[in-house]
């Protein structure tokens, strides 16, 4: 049995179901074992980058690992961003990269590059494998490591001669590790419970790491009649038309929640998986945390104190704490208060040809349940302050890390992983000349996204934020116009374009279903300064 047969069969004994990447010399072994095993697919995308957050978007919403590929040299440093991606979103991804061989390296070979270094900072662990008997033992010590603790991507290079080694005897396959929650302390969560019984009024602020037990977050605040507030990267998790829901604070967020937080009102703050970084703090608001007791659960110790002062921290899983608060609250005497939700959000004034009301519309001709993943650009704060959330999990907003065209990635990794879902990808032209060549990529998978490009023929974050800290902006941040319509037409995607508003009707959505993806592409510049908060007043204040 070759080596890299027995990392395969590894994998395939935990469930692993796609492995994202692009085939090469250096890794062709790995994909050469793959015709004997139809239970992994493989996912061969036209950036090595893409496939990278492909494999985290795949992780995230399967709750298991993903798994990407790529060769030695450039293939790997491709995969760098997507792993700090990963790291920064606490996302369990298995990076494998080819390498030369043994007896190679240090001689100029094709494409050598020691990359265990290079993806030591952005990973929990990275090693180079140089022995064919070690290779099964250090993937498997790699997934273990990305599955336990704050979960995390890992990464294994693995030379092409160790891949190809036969073994002498058939190993034994290591067992795989099964995910398990942290679980608080007891007596912390006692401490909890009391404080929440004794404190008169408070706020929760929820950030992603409530991801998958919004409902028991809901349930809590219930409980407690206390206002939820999310982070720009939690929107999609709390419906809007909650009575409890105050929006989003932090970047593009609510004015209803800055008033609360900018108040003097809330004597506690429950932060619930949040690290409490810039986007999700307006800048680090020293208001957030004035004259207030705060109480920070997360899975991650280390972001306790970085900024803010807690006074209890809590170590463990979001939906193991919620739940057993819920329960010791309850044994409080605490009873839930329903109430009706509010009305039906006013969308007055949709004539208008611009980015707040072509999104909401688009909002009306989708189904409620749809997925959106969201690029970065000038759209995504008009997407946090104006679009709604309908059901919870339905937007993907990576305003943390802020790769350019992993939204893009981002919905096809997320339609692998919940095929029953709708997903839109919204995304801008500047994104979509990054990544956009992946819609051959859900082609080729037969993947029905909608890509929604908002194409203004600019780098349009780019050109506000130096139009107001500058007061001027570069004429080569802009370009001719591309019909990015017809490039999709090119590719054999149905596509459409859109000019005005009239434009956006149920025929024009009619046409743009089937099995495989869907390009649709506004035309549009918007000139009026995006929703992005108190990052306008800073931007506008520079220097000042």
């Amino acid at each position: 049995m070759k080596a890299v047969r027995a990392v395969l069969d590894y994998l395939k004994s935990g469930g692993v179901e796609y492995i994202f990447g692009i085939p090469a010399g250096s890794v062709n072994a790995f994909f050469d074992e793959l015709y004997e095993m139809p239970e992994i697919k493989p996912v061969v995308t036209k950036h090595e980058g893409a496939a990278s957050y492909m494999a985290a978007a795949y992780a995230k919403y399967s709750k298991s690992l993903g798994v990407c590929i790529a060769c030695s040299g450039p293939g790997a440093t491709n995969l760098v961003t997507g792993a700090a991606n990963a790291m920064r979103e606490h996302l369990p991804v298995l990076f494998l990269t080819g390498a030369v061989p043994v007896n190679t390296e240090g001689l100029n070979a094709s494409q050598e590059l020691d990359v265990a270094p290079v993806f030591a900072p952005v990973t929990k662990y990275s090693v180079s494998v140089k022995s064919s008997e070690l290779l099964l033992e250090e993937v498997a010590k790699a997934v273990e490591i990305a599955l336990s603790g704050v979960p995390g991507p890992v990464h294994v290079a693995m030379p092409i001669d160790v891949q190809l080694d036969m073994l002498s005897n058939v190993p034994e396959l290591p067992a795989y590790p099964v995910k398990t929650p942290a679980v608080p302390d007891e007596n912390v969560l006692a401490k909890v419970a009391e404080h929440l019984f004794r404190s008169k009024s408070g706020y929760i602020f929820a950030g992603q790491g409530i991801r998958g037990c919004e409902n028991l977050v809901i349930e809590l605040a219930e409980l407690l009649g206390w206002h939820i507030l999310t982070t720009p990267q939690a929107k999609g998790m709390i419906p809007s038309q909650h009575p409890l829901s105050a929006g989003v604070f932090g970047f593009a967020g609510h004015e209803k929640a800055s008033e609360l937080i900018n108040s003097t009102r809330g004597e506690t703050l429950l932060v619930l998986g949040s690290s409490l970084g810039e986007t999700a703090t307006n800048n680090w608001n020293a208001n957030l945390a004035k004259d207030r007791y705060v109480i920070q659960v997360d899975i991650d110790e280390t972001v306790f104190g970085r900024k803010y002062e807690v006074d209890l921290p809590v170590v463990g899983d979001v939906s193991v704490t919620a739940a057993a608060l819920i329960e010791k609250l309850k044994a409080y005497g605490f009873t839930k208060e329903t109430a009706e939700k509010s009305g039906k959000a006013d969308h007055a004034a949709l004539e208008e040809y611009n980015t707040r009301n072509v999104l909401l519309k688009l909002q009306d001709y989708l189904p409620v349940s749809t997925r959106y993943t969201v690029d970065i650009g000038e759209f995504m704060s008009y997407v946090i302050h104006h679009m709604e959330v309908k059901e919870t999990g339905t937007f993907d907003i990576n305003v943390h890390f802020g790769a350019m065209g992993s939204g893009i990635s981002t919905a096809i990794g997320s339609k692998l992983a919940e095929p029953e879902r709708p997903v839109a990808a919204i995304t801008g032209d500047g994104c979509f000349f990054m990544h956009g060549m992946e819609l051959l990529a859900a082609k080729e998978y037969n993947l029905p996204i909608l890509f929604v490009v908002m194409n203004n023929a600019r780098l349009g974050m780019v050109y506000h934020g130096h139009t107001l800290q500058y007061k001027r902006s570069h004429d080569r941040f802009e370009q001719k116009p591309v019909n990015i319509a017809a490039m999709a037409e090119a590719m054999g995607i149905q596509s459409a374009r859109v000019e005005n508003m009239d434009d956006i009707n149920l025929n024009l959505f009619s046409t743009l279903t089937g099995d495989g993806p869907a390009l649709l592409e506004i035309a549009l510049v918007d000139n009026n300064v995006p929703p992005m908060g108190d990052r306008v007043k800073f931007l506008s204040s520079f220097g000042k």
